[in-house]
Protein backbone atom coordinates (compact mmCIF):
# COMPACT_ATOMS: atom_id res chain seq x y z
CA UNK A 1 0.00 0.00 0.00
CA UNK A 2 1.43 3.39 -0.89
CA UNK A 3 1.16 5.79 2.32
CA UNK A 4 1.38 8.46 0.56
CA UNK A 5 -1.15 8.09 -1.98
CA UNK A 6 -3.56 7.02 0.23
CA UNK A 7 -3.24 9.89 2.35
CA UNK A 8 -4.11 12.25 -0.38
CA UNK A 9 -7.10 10.40 -1.13
CA UNK A 10 -8.40 11.09 2.49
CA UNK A 11 -6.86 14.86 2.30
CA UNK A 12 -8.77 16.04 -0.74
CA UNK A 13 -12.13 14.03 0.25
CA UNK A 14 -11.62 15.93 3.58
CA UNK A 15 -10.73 19.32 1.39
CA UNK A 16 -13.84 18.34 -1.11
CA UNK A 17 -15.86 18.35 2.20
CA UNK A 18 -14.85 21.34 3.82
CA UNK A 19 -15.93 23.51 0.13
CA UNK A 20 -11.80 22.94 -0.98
CA UNK A 21 -10.63 25.20 1.98
CA UNK A 22 -7.12 24.78 3.65
CA UNK A 23 -6.88 24.05 7.18
CA UNK A 24 -4.97 26.56 8.87
CA UNK A 25 -1.24 25.62 7.59
CA UNK A 26 -1.62 23.78 5.33
CA UNK A 27 0.25 24.92 2.42
CA UNK A 28 -1.29 24.55 -1.60
CA UNK A 29 2.07 23.97 -3.40
CA UNK A 30 2.42 21.01 -1.34
CA UNK A 31 -0.87 19.49 -2.59
CA UNK A 32 -0.37 20.60 -5.74
CA UNK A 33 3.30 18.76 -5.95
CA UNK A 34 1.50 15.34 -5.38
CA UNK A 35 -1.36 16.07 -7.31
CA UNK A 36 0.52 16.40 -10.14
CA UNK A 37 2.39 12.80 -9.31
CA UNK A 38 -0.68 11.19 -9.01
CA UNK A 39 -2.52 12.98 -11.74
CA UNK A 40 -2.38 9.99 -13.99
CA UNK A 41 -3.43 7.48 -11.37
CA UNK A 42 -5.35 4.68 -12.82
CA UNK A 43 -8.43 4.77 -10.02
CA UNK A 44 -10.75 6.91 -11.64
CA UNK A 45 -11.72 8.36 -7.85
CA UNK A 46 -8.08 9.77 -7.20
CA UNK A 47 -7.46 11.14 -10.93
CA UNK A 48 -10.93 12.45 -12.10
CA UNK A 49 -13.44 12.32 -8.92
CA UNK A 50 -10.77 14.14 -6.38
CA UNK A 51 -7.65 15.59 -8.38
CA UNK A 52 -8.98 16.89 -11.38
CA UNK A 53 -12.16 18.63 -9.75
CA UNK A 54 -9.69 19.95 -6.63
CA UNK A 55 -7.56 21.41 -9.48
CA UNK A 56 -11.20 22.80 -11.17
CA UNK A 57 -12.42 24.54 -7.71
CA UNK A 58 -9.02 26.23 -6.79
CA UNK A 59 -8.25 27.41 -10.48
CA UNK A 60 -11.30 28.58 -11.64
CA UNK A 61 -13.75 29.35 -8.82
CA UNK A 62 -11.22 30.11 -5.57
CA UNK A 63 -8.93 31.42 -8.51
CA UNK A 64 -6.01 30.47 -5.52
CA UNK A 65 -3.07 30.41 -8.19
CA UNK A 66 -1.01 33.48 -8.60
CA UNK A 67 0.04 34.48 -12.31
CA UNK A 68 3.63 32.91 -11.47
CA UNK A 69 2.42 30.01 -10.15
CA UNK A 70 -0.18 28.76 -13.16
CA UNK A 71 3.17 29.72 -15.19
CA UNK A 72 5.32 27.23 -13.47
CA UNK A 73 2.18 24.65 -13.20
CA UNK A 74 1.73 25.07 -17.18
CA UNK A 75 5.55 24.45 -17.56
CA UNK A 76 5.45 21.14 -15.23
CA UNK A 77 1.95 20.14 -16.99
CA UNK A 78 3.71 20.35 -20.35
CA UNK A 79 7.27 18.31 -20.27
CA UNK A 80 7.82 14.58 -21.12
CA UNK A 81 6.28 13.26 -17.66
CA UNK A 82 2.69 14.47 -17.80
CA UNK A 83 1.42 15.57 -21.68
CA UNK A 84 3.97 14.17 -23.10
CA UNK A 85 4.88 11.11 -21.14
CA UNK A 86 5.19 8.12 -23.18
CA UNK A 87 3.51 9.37 -25.86
CA UNK A 88 2.82 7.13 -28.65
CA UNK A 89 1.62 4.14 -26.39
CA UNK A 90 -1.26 2.47 -26.41
CA UNK A 91 -3.61 0.27 -24.69
CA UNK A 92 -1.48 0.97 -21.25
CA UNK A 93 -2.02 2.92 -18.10
CA UNK A 94 0.20 6.34 -19.09
CA UNK A 95 -2.83 7.65 -20.83
CA UNK A 96 -4.48 8.83 -17.90
CA UNK A 97 -0.97 11.30 -17.03
CA UNK A 98 -1.37 13.28 -20.27
CA UNK A 99 -4.92 12.95 -20.75
CA UNK A 100 -5.37 14.30 -17.58
CA UNK A 101 -2.83 16.71 -18.06
CA UNK A 102 -4.47 18.63 -20.73
CA UNK A 103 -7.33 18.87 -19.37
CA UNK A 104 -5.78 21.02 -16.29
CA UNK A 105 -3.46 22.90 -19.46
CA UNK A 106 -7.51 23.88 -20.28
CA UNK A 107 -8.39 25.26 -17.11
CA UNK A 108 -4.91 27.57 -16.90
CA UNK A 109 -6.11 28.72 -20.64
CA UNK A 110 -9.44 30.02 -19.35
CA UNK A 111 -7.35 31.96 -16.94
CA UNK A 112 -5.45 33.31 -18.88
CA UNK A 113 -8.36 34.76 -21.68
CA UNK A 114 -9.91 36.20 -18.24
CA UNK A 115 -6.63 37.95 -17.38
CA UNK A 116 -3.44 37.34 -19.29
CA UNK A 117 -0.14 36.68 -18.25
CA UNK A 118 1.01 34.58 -20.82
CA UNK A 119 3.98 36.35 -22.76
CA UNK A 120 4.10 35.61 -26.74
CA UNK A 121 6.85 33.06 -25.81
CA UNK A 122 5.00 31.32 -23.26
CA UNK A 123 1.90 31.35 -24.97
CA UNK A 124 3.39 30.08 -28.72
CA UNK A 125 4.74 27.35 -26.44
CA UNK A 126 1.28 26.07 -24.90
CA UNK A 127 0.00 26.03 -29.12
CA UNK A 128 2.46 24.18 -30.14
CA UNK A 129 2.39 21.44 -27.47
CA UNK A 130 -1.03 21.10 -27.95
CA UNK A 131 -0.72 20.66 -31.67
CA UNK A 132 1.54 18.00 -31.43
CA UNK A 133 0.02 16.33 -28.43
CA UNK A 134 -2.92 15.92 -30.59
CA UNK A 135 -0.94 14.81 -33.50
CA UNK A 136 0.67 12.12 -31.68
CA UNK A 137 -1.31 11.03 -29.41
CA UNK A 138 -2.52 7.21 -30.35
CA UNK A 139 -4.49 5.80 -27.21
CA UNK A 140 -7.92 6.80 -28.60
CA UNK A 141 -9.94 5.00 -25.89
CA UNK A 142 -12.70 7.01 -24.01
CA UNK A 143 -14.48 5.35 -21.84
CA UNK A 144 -13.00 1.87 -20.11
CA UNK A 145 -15.41 -0.11 -17.30
CA UNK A 146 -12.84 -0.15 -14.39
CA UNK A 147 -10.47 2.86 -14.90
CA UNK A 148 -12.92 5.18 -16.05
CA UNK A 149 -12.14 8.28 -18.89
CA UNK A 150 -9.48 8.43 -20.93
CA UNK A 151 -10.76 10.37 -23.44
CA UNK A 152 -7.53 11.73 -24.99
CA UNK A 153 -9.43 12.83 -28.28
CA UNK A 154 -12.16 15.12 -25.93
CA UNK A 155 -10.17 16.19 -23.14
CA UNK A 156 -7.59 17.45 -26.05
CA UNK A 157 -10.57 19.04 -28.11
CA UNK A 158 -11.30 21.22 -24.43
CA UNK A 159 -7.81 22.65 -24.61
CA UNK A 160 -8.03 23.55 -27.88
CA UNK A 161 -11.21 25.37 -27.97
CA UNK A 162 -9.55 27.48 -25.41
CA UNK A 163 -6.49 28.15 -27.14
CA UNK A 164 -8.78 29.35 -29.93
CA UNK A 165 -10.63 31.78 -28.22
CA UNK A 166 -7.51 33.39 -26.77
CA UNK A 167 -6.63 37.15 -28.44
CA UNK A 168 -3.13 35.20 -29.37
CA UNK A 169 -4.60 33.11 -31.24
CA UNK A 170 -4.73 34.42 -35.32
CA UNK A 171 -6.06 33.22 -38.60
CA UNK A 172 -3.34 30.84 -38.67
CA UNK A 173 -3.48 29.34 -35.37
CA UNK A 174 -6.91 28.61 -35.82
CA UNK A 175 -6.41 26.75 -39.41
CA UNK A 176 -4.08 24.95 -37.01
CA UNK A 177 -6.47 23.67 -35.31
CA UNK A 178 -8.78 23.21 -38.17
CA UNK A 179 -5.87 20.98 -39.80
CA UNK A 180 -5.11 18.66 -36.20
CA UNK A 181 -9.25 18.19 -36.20
CA UNK A 182 -9.17 16.97 -39.57
CA UNK A 183 -6.29 14.56 -38.74
CA UNK A 184 -7.92 13.26 -35.56
CA UNK A 185 -10.69 11.98 -37.47
CA UNK A 186 -8.92 10.55 -39.88
CA UNK A 187 -6.83 9.01 -37.00
CA UNK A 188 -4.66 6.14 -38.91
CA UNK A 189 -5.17 4.34 -35.75
CA UNK A 190 -8.23 2.98 -36.85
CA UNK A 191 -10.54 4.04 -33.93
CA UNK A 192 -14.22 4.98 -34.40
CA UNK A 193 -14.89 7.65 -31.88
CA UNK A 194 -17.74 6.07 -29.51
CA UNK A 195 -17.96 8.86 -26.17
CA UNK A 196 -18.68 11.56 -27.72
CA UNK A 197 -15.45 12.81 -28.88
CA UNK A 198 -17.30 14.20 -32.13
CA UNK A 199 -19.47 16.56 -29.84
CA UNK A 200 -16.37 18.04 -28.28
CA UNK A 201 -14.55 18.85 -30.95
CA UNK A 202 -17.13 19.99 -32.73
CA UNK A 203 -17.19 22.76 -29.90
CA UNK A 204 -14.29 24.01 -31.58
CA UNK A 205 -15.89 24.48 -34.43
CA UNK A 206 -18.72 25.70 -33.37
CA UNK A 207 -16.91 28.50 -31.02
CA UNK A 208 -14.65 29.66 -34.00
CA UNK A 209 -17.90 30.13 -35.65
CA UNK A 210 -19.96 31.74 -33.20
CA UNK A 211 -17.07 34.99 -31.98
CA UNK A 212 -16.14 35.44 -36.08
CA UNK A 213 -12.63 33.95 -35.42
CA UNK A 214 -12.10 33.02 -39.46
CA UNK A 215 -13.73 34.23 -42.10
CA UNK A 216 -16.51 32.26 -42.95
CA UNK A 217 -15.53 30.76 -46.05
CA UNK A 218 -12.02 29.62 -44.87
CA UNK A 219 -14.93 27.49 -42.38
CA UNK A 220 -16.77 26.11 -45.99
CA UNK A 221 -13.79 25.47 -47.64
CA UNK A 222 -12.39 23.47 -44.67
CA UNK A 223 -15.63 21.39 -44.26
CA UNK A 224 -15.98 21.12 -48.20
CA UNK A 225 -12.70 19.35 -47.85
CA UNK A 226 -13.36 17.00 -44.90
CA UNK A 227 -15.39 15.00 -47.77
CA UNK A 228 -12.10 13.66 -49.56
CA UNK A 229 -11.84 10.61 -47.58
CA UNK A 230 -14.65 9.29 -49.58
CA UNK A 231 -12.36 9.21 -52.13
CA UNK A 232 -9.99 6.75 -51.12
CA UNK A 233 -9.48 3.01 -52.20
CA UNK A 234 -11.72 0.68 -49.82
CA UNK A 235 -9.80 0.00 -46.63
CA UNK A 236 -10.65 0.05 -42.79
CA UNK A 237 -8.14 3.29 -42.33
CA UNK A 238 -11.65 4.88 -45.52
CA UNK A 239 -13.82 3.48 -43.22
CA UNK A 240 -12.92 5.08 -39.70
CA UNK A 241 -12.50 7.94 -41.29
CA UNK A 242 -15.88 8.24 -43.03
CA UNK A 243 -17.51 6.99 -40.23
CA UNK A 244 -15.88 9.91 -37.89
CA UNK A 245 -16.28 12.40 -39.68
CA UNK A 246 -19.85 11.62 -40.83
CA UNK A 247 -20.47 12.23 -37.19
CA UNK A 248 -18.50 15.07 -36.80
CA UNK A 249 -20.50 16.57 -39.64
CA UNK A 250 -23.93 15.32 -38.31
CA UNK A 251 -22.91 16.83 -34.53
CA UNK A 252 -21.54 20.30 -36.30
CA UNK A 253 -25.03 20.79 -38.22
CA UNK A 254 -27.28 20.02 -35.41
CA UNK A 255 -24.98 22.69 -33.01
CA UNK A 256 -25.33 25.49 -35.56
CA UNK A 257 -28.69 24.78 -36.81
CA UNK A 258 -30.65 27.05 -34.52
CA UNK A 259 -28.77 30.11 -35.14
CA UNK A 260 -27.19 29.05 -38.46
CA UNK A 261 -28.03 31.64 -41.58
CA UNK A 262 -25.30 31.22 -43.46
CA UNK A 263 -26.64 29.20 -46.28
CA UNK A 264 -23.46 28.06 -47.81
CA UNK A 265 -22.24 26.50 -44.69
CA UNK A 266 -25.47 24.79 -44.61
CA UNK A 267 -25.03 23.72 -47.91
CA UNK A 268 -21.15 22.34 -47.16
CA UNK A 269 -22.23 20.27 -43.82
CA UNK A 270 -25.14 18.75 -46.11
CA UNK A 271 -23.41 17.91 -49.24
CA UNK A 272 -20.26 16.55 -47.18
CA UNK A 273 -22.34 14.59 -44.98
CA UNK A 274 -24.04 13.17 -47.81
CA UNK A 275 -20.72 12.67 -50.04
CA UNK A 276 -19.68 10.20 -46.63
CA UNK A 277 -23.12 8.50 -45.90
CA UNK A 278 -23.10 5.64 -48.02
CA UNK A 279 -26.95 4.98 -47.34
CA UNK A 280 -27.89 7.79 -49.17
CA UNK A 281 -25.74 7.56 -52.12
Amino acid sequence: MNDTREQLIIDLQRIEENDYELRSGEQLRDYVKLMLEYIGDPQPELRDDLIYSTFYKWMNEKKWFSDAELRELLLILLDEQHLFYHIGSKEDQAVFTRTFSVLVVALILQRHREKAFLDSAEFTNVKEALIRYYEEEQDLRGFMQEEGWAHAAAHGADALDELVLCLESDAAIREEVLAVIQRMLYNDHQYIFSDEEDERMATIVATIIDHHLLPQQSIVDWVSSLEQCGGWPRSRNKYVARVNTKNFLRSLYFRLLPTMKNQDMVNALLKSEMKLNEFTQ
